[in-house]
């Protein structure tokens, strides 16, 4: 029957539905069927090893130079092993081990370590604390400033040692001018136990001040403002504020720096070892300020016992496990105490 419009009405039984194209319900040619079949199967592998292959080249660098050497190096602290021929490996057993506790020069660079760790650490932290607390206010070229604390991170060792060298020097040194200047005789810094200490220390601290005063300062920018307001609701001043409610908001952050500071004086080598460039690994005429990673240096490639100081590299090794581990214990508890 003609329609109103004078056009033809549909088929019946096709709903008016478009007719489908012939390609969409052809059977796909055999060779177009295993192409995609073969994209699929790459496809699949590309998703599920593709993030193994991104992180592959870590634990390759890791595995060569890092677990490799750490391996080897304990394997020749059971032996006897000179570096002069290190291929010939005597076992000696825990000998290179027990040694280390009748060892004086050992327990004094323990003792030199822990000392100048001390002397370094405080102070740098606290220096840094501040210093993020002024930073954390609105200053004029804040940014400068941020800048600016971090150059001396970015300083080599070796640059910033030889310039503290001149400083501290007994003769022309601007810090013994300074001293004769309001009446005090000059320090042989370099020669005396606690002056050539207190003298290393200072390189550190020049260092890492500003680096650990950068991270307190990211840390104190996430404390919410609403603390603050309340405290200053309570009648609280700027100290008060900073006392009860920056400080234990930052407890996780410097509990971090300490131990990362405590890792990095624990491994102290390129300062004491060129702040006396004629003493050497020794630390002074007297070993004054030997560390132990001087020490380590000092039986491994001056005195060639690479046996001894593969001992030392893993009795150090063993420090910072415990150090790691009574990190664990404090972050345990202060977790639970919140």
């Amino acid at each position: 029957m003609p329609t109103t419009s004078g056009t033809a009405a549909p088929p019946a039984g096709q709903g008016g539905a478009a007719p489908r194209r012939a390609a969409e319900t052809a059977p796909l040619d055999p060779r177009e069927q295993r192409r995609r079949e073969r994209l699929s199967r790459r496809y699949r592998r590309d998703i599920r090893w593709s993030p193994y292959a991104f992180i592959a080249p870590f634990f390759l660098f890791f595995a060569a130079f890092g677990l490799f050497p750490l391996l080897y190096t304990g394997w020749a602290a059971l032996h006897r092993v000179e570096l002069t021929d290190p291929t010939h490996m005597e076992w000696a057993g825990m000998h290179n081990f027990s040694r280390l506790w009748d060892d004086e020069f050992f327990w004094n660079a323990l003792q030199n370590t822990f000392t100048i760790g001390v002397i370094s650490t405080v102070p740098q932290l606290l220096m840094a604390l501040g210093l993020a607390h002024l930073l954390n206010y609105k200053l004029r070229g804040s940014m400068f400033f941020r800048v600016a604390i971090l150059t001396p991170y970015a300083t080599s060792v070796a640059a910033a040692t030889l310039v503290f060298v001149l400083l501290f020097g007994r003769d022309y040194g601007m810090v013994n001018w300074a001293l004769d200047a309001i009446g005090i005789d000059p320090i042989d810094w370099q020669n005396g136990t606690w002056t050539s200490q207190f003298a290393v220390s200072t390189i550190v601290i020049w260092r890492w001040t500003g680096y650990n005063a950068l991270i307190y300062l990211a840390a104190m920018q996430a404390v919410p403002n609403d603390l603050y307001e309340s405290a200053a609701l309570d009648g609280a001043s700027r100290w008060q504020q900073f006392l009860h409610v920056t400080i234990p908001s930052l407890r996780p952050t410097i509990l971090f720096t300490v131990v990362v500071s405590t890792i990095g004086a624990t491994q102290l080598f390129g300062e004491p070892l060129l702040f006396n460039g004629s003493a050497g690994a020794t630390g002074g005429a007297d070993h004054q300020f030997q560390t132990l990673g001087l020490y380590m240096y000092e039986q491994g490639w001056v005195n060639l016992h690479m046996g001894r100081a593969s001992a030392i590299a893993w009795t150090m090794f063993l420090i910072l496990l415990l150090i790691a581990a009574a990190n664990w214990l404090v972050s345990r508890r202060l977790r639970k105490s919140q």
